[in-house]
């Protein structure tokens, strides 16, 4: 079980939450941990990102194997009345697109890992992939660089399955009409009640790259993309080419270079 004394009690309470929520929406499957030889030290836990229920999914998945992950949170999201005063108050960390906040971001999380040594939690795709396969997008280097920077153990996490459970919906939402959507995908998934899988992949061997080396974040990114990617391969086995679940409301504009050879999806 995750670490009380390093936990806020406001997340304490809020995971409580999430695991009924993600309880009732499905059932979940977690496979592989984290070396014991990493558990309360720093440590990233970089996921693949597939449906807007996944970050619930996580959270449930980690308390399963012992963890309480921060998320690197973009500004906007901590910006919004409400759910960012609650969002900082559960110890999650801000981190804004501009790549001389990466630093920071990286300081913060160390702080954050130093009092407690929980694991930070991110999402190098920076959104719900759009991949016709749903397959991992291309991404970006922050994660790959925070972990250089210090020396940060990366462990790949693999998800497949929460996208059945709510609809893509929409970018901006600004009314009944734009929030039906997720309402009504979201029940239809209550009688389904897919499959989560989450796995914990082996740590990404990145010891002899280096922080600052030309090419060597570009090389740490694209083997944590891969790694994720190969643990993503067999969750969904007997889906190799599209996912067998159609969601109309997402759109399919984006390509993943990461794809397996075997998959035929044409981007």
């Amino acid at each position: 079980m995750p670490n009380p004394a390093s936990t806020p009690p406001l997340w304490r309470a809020l995971t409580a939450v999430d695991r009924a929520l993600v309880g009732l929406s499905g059932r979940l499957e977690v496979t592989g941990d984290i070396p014991e030889d990493l558990r309360g030290r720093p440590l990233l836990l970089v996921s693949n990102h597939i449906g807007n229920l996944d970050p619930f999914v996580l959270i449930a998945a980690c308390h399963r194997i012992g963890v309480a992950p921060r998320f690197l949170l973009a500004g906007g999201l901590l910006d919004t009345p409400v759910i960012g005063p609650v969002l900082k108050a559960c110890g999650h960390l801000r981190v804004d697109r501009a790549a001389a906040d990466v630093g920071t971001a990286y300081h913060r999380a160390v702080e954050v890992l130093g009092r407690g040594g929980d694991p930070i939690a991110l999402y190098p795709e920076g959104r719900i992939s759009l991949d016709p396969g749903l397959w991992p997008e291309r991404g970006k280097t922050g994660a790959a660089r925070l972990a250089l920077s210090g020396g940060v153990p990366v462990v790949p996490v693999s998800q497949w399955g929460a996208h059945e459970a709510v609809c893509w919906g929409n970018t901006h939402v600004r009314g009944w009409a734009d929030f039906k959507p997720y309402l009504t995908s979201y029940l239809r998934g209550l009688r389904k009640r897919p499959t989560f899988k989450v796995h914990f992949g082996t740590p990404v061997d990145l010891s002899d790259l280096r922080d600052g080396r030309a090419g060597d974040a570009r090389r740490a990114h694209e083997r944590i993309m891969r790694a994720i990617t190969a643990g993503l391969v067999p969750l969904r086995a007997d889906e190799p080419d599209l996912p067998k679940f159609h969601d109309p409301t997402r759109p399919t504009t984006g390509s993943s270079p990461w794809r397996p050879a075997g998959d035929r999806t044409v981007s």
